[in-house]
């Protein structure tokens, strides 16, 4: 078990004040039915609903335990007659502290349980996202690599001798490679870090408008004969977010329409305030999705089908789950889907306010 499973053992802060915040809270609620009502046999059922909350909200055992007898003492001592006197003979005492313990016990135990599971389930999910992103690195970055080394062993072996519009190309080539490895790196380095947890989306207003400004400048400098077509709101639309990442997000999704949407495909770029929501859209014109891409699209594994005319050594699984790992993180949604008139459209929202959450379809 990793370190997650020693953590229902340790006293916490929030914890502690959620037990004495229910507490409290018991103990105010009997004071107000005293006015209403001279009895007191609801006091015992107040407490042990108290003790099934802390038991059920807080991590490990002590909690509940300390809270029943402290609960023991409140129905004894404050709340029951003779009041802020100890009386051990009163009717059904024991059986209410052995009930609470029982109910303290048995909840902490389930809520321990219930808590490790969801660690163990949690590893597992992991340990197959690791397992997806080694299996596409295996392809996507063997294949740039080789290439690569043959294109400087090609130059290496010439000596000199090579015409110099061949050992452009290659070099040209090397260079794309070798920009593209790196964005890799970047896109790797992203996933990881958010889902390791190392990274904390910290989110500031910024303007769409220059978000997407910014993405298509990055995007231009590798492929600057590619035609995309912009459209943004004519009033400011500022968006809470991480401007690099999300920018890392629009410059996948146009990289993945150049690599495969075909020759001469165009794009087209917009962003739309919805209902709660910042929308994002790039169209292309191109191929579209393969029939049955689409359970695979975002998990990291995906390669295009053969007969597909796309760059041997670009696999898009990995940059549209970095996009949708990115965009989930910041709590949106991602999705794709052929256009009716041809060509693929991948839309993801992000939330305009903290408490407003987006739609589960984009």
């Amino acid at each position: 078990m990793n370190a997650t499973s020693s953590h229902p053992r340790r006293i916490t802060l929030r914890d502690t004040l959620m037990s004495l915040g229910i507490m409290l809270a018991a103990a105010l609620l009997c004071l107000a039915l005293q006015r209403l009502d001279a009895t007191d046999v609801y006091v015992s059922m107040i407490f042990v609903l108290a003790v099934f909350l802390i038991s059920r909200l807080t991590d490990g055992y002590i909690y509940g335990i300390v809270a029943s007898f402290f609960s023991v003492v409140c129905v004894n001592y404050v709340f029951t007659y003779p009041y802020f006197e100890l009386n051990f003979s009163i009717s059904g005492y024991p059986l209410t502290f052995f009930v609470m313990l029982a109910v303290s016990a048995i909840t902490s135990a389930m809520t321990t349980q219930i808590k490790r599971q969801e660690s163990v389930r949690a590893e597992a999910e992991k340990e197959k996202m690791r397992g997806n992103l080694l299996r596409a690195i295996s392809h996507d970055l063997r294949t740039p690599l080789t290439g690569i080394m043959g294109a400087a062993t090609a130059i290496l072996e010439q000596r000199g001798g090579m015409p110099w519009p061949k050992t452009e190309e290659l070099l040209r080539s090397i260079c794309d490679d070798s920009e593209w490895l790196i964005r890799m790196v970047e896109n790797l380095l992203s996933v990881t870090r958010i889902n390791s947890g190392q990274t904390k989306i910290t989110k500031k207003e910024e303007a769409a408008e220059e978000i997407v400004a910014a993405a298509l400048m990055a995007f231009r400098k590798r492929y600057p004969a590619m035609r995309v077509h912009v459209s943004v709101p004519e009033e400011l639309l500022m968006v809470p977010m991480d401007a690099i990442l999300i920018r890392q997000v629009l410059v996948n999704l146009l990289e993945n329409t150049a690599q495969h949407g075909g020759e001469g495909v165009q794009a087209w770029l917009s962003v739309e305030r919805g209902e709660g929501c910042a929308t994002f859209t790039v169209r292309d014109d191109g191929k579209g999705i393969s029939p049955g891409a689409s359970r695979h699209l975002f998990g990291g594994t995906l390669q295009w089908q053969a007969g597909q005319e796309a760059d041997g050594s670009r696999g898009m699984g990995i940059g549209l789950s970095v996009c949708r790992t990115i965009v989930t993180a910041h709590g949106g949604t991602l999705s794709a889907f052929n256009n009716k008139n041809g060509g693929a459209s991948f839309r993801f929202t992000l939330p305009l306010t903290e408490d407003t959450p987006c739609p589960s379809k984009a």
